[in-house]
């Protein structure tokens, strides 16, 4: 599963990441990331994505911090351990390159993605307030969860 998909060049990368963020994003009130965006994103150092086929998680290692981007799982794929699969690479992923400790965000509301985290060992490290915008034009609050690797790795 790490790497790009196999059947994915890298000239399509970031085109073939924008696609499965807008499946995954669909209906949520989260807008999907464009082409333009992965590509930028994939541009910038310390910046990898873990990959499969229908899935993928986009993180940036700096110094002995790491921070899970996105992550996302095409709605037909779920239930499926894939998604906890992804997290588990991207975390050893990010201790090989020396993150000692690992950051996400995640929207207050999200309750299949907190118990994903959850099942990961993230807790809540701080919350930021009407953070995002809704679709409706409500604002929710993003929690900031962290995972401390220092004794959690195989």
């Amino acid at each position: 599963m790490t790497g790009p998909a196999s059947d994915t060049g890298a000239a399509e990368r970031p085109a073939h990441l924008a696609a499965i963020h807008a499946a995954a994003f669909s209906g949520s009130h989260d807008s999907p990331w464009s082409t333009a965006a992965f590509a930028a994103l994939l541009d910038q150092p310390g910046v990898f994505a873990i990959e499969s086929r229908d899935g993928f998680i986009l993180m940036r290692a700096a110094a002995d911090e790491a921070e899970i981007l996105t992550l996302a799982v095409r709605p037909e794929a779920r239930r499926g351990g894939q998604g906890a699969r992804l997290v588990g690479e991207g975390v050893l992923a990010a201790a090989a390159r020396g993150a000692v400790r690992v950051f996400l965000e995640v929207a207050g509301d999200n309750e299949a993605a907190r118990a994903l985290y959850a099942r990961a060992g993230f807790v809540e490290a701080g919350r930021r307030p009407g953070y995002y915008p809704g679709a409706d034009g409500a604002r929710r609050d993003a929690l900031v969860l962290a995972l401390d690797l220092a004794g959690t790795l195989p």
